[in-house]
């Protein structure tokens, strides 16, 4: 899992979709967006970008194993 927030201080400041703050496309300056998963599409020309926090919630991200490995299968 990457950490943005400790490894900002060591790259900068990097272009990504923000869900918290009013994001403006580098493409054409509007702010009309279509969210994915782990992308922003702007709405008027196309242009992508990552989310900032993209793949660290929802449905299914953690998994855990209560099974064994080699755990008998029920006949």
């Amino acid at each position: 899992m990457y950490d943005f927030g400790i490894r900002q201080a060591h790259t900068g400041y990097r272009i990504a979709y923000r869900p918290q703050e009013t994001n403006h496309c580098p493409g054409c300056g509007r702010s009309h967006w279509m969210i994915g998963r782990l992308t922003a599409e702007c709405a008027f020309c196309g242009t992508a970008l990552p989310l900032i926090a993209g793949g660290l919630s929802g449905n299914g991200v953690a998994r855990t194993h209560t099974a064994p490995a080699h755990s008998p299968l029920a006949a």
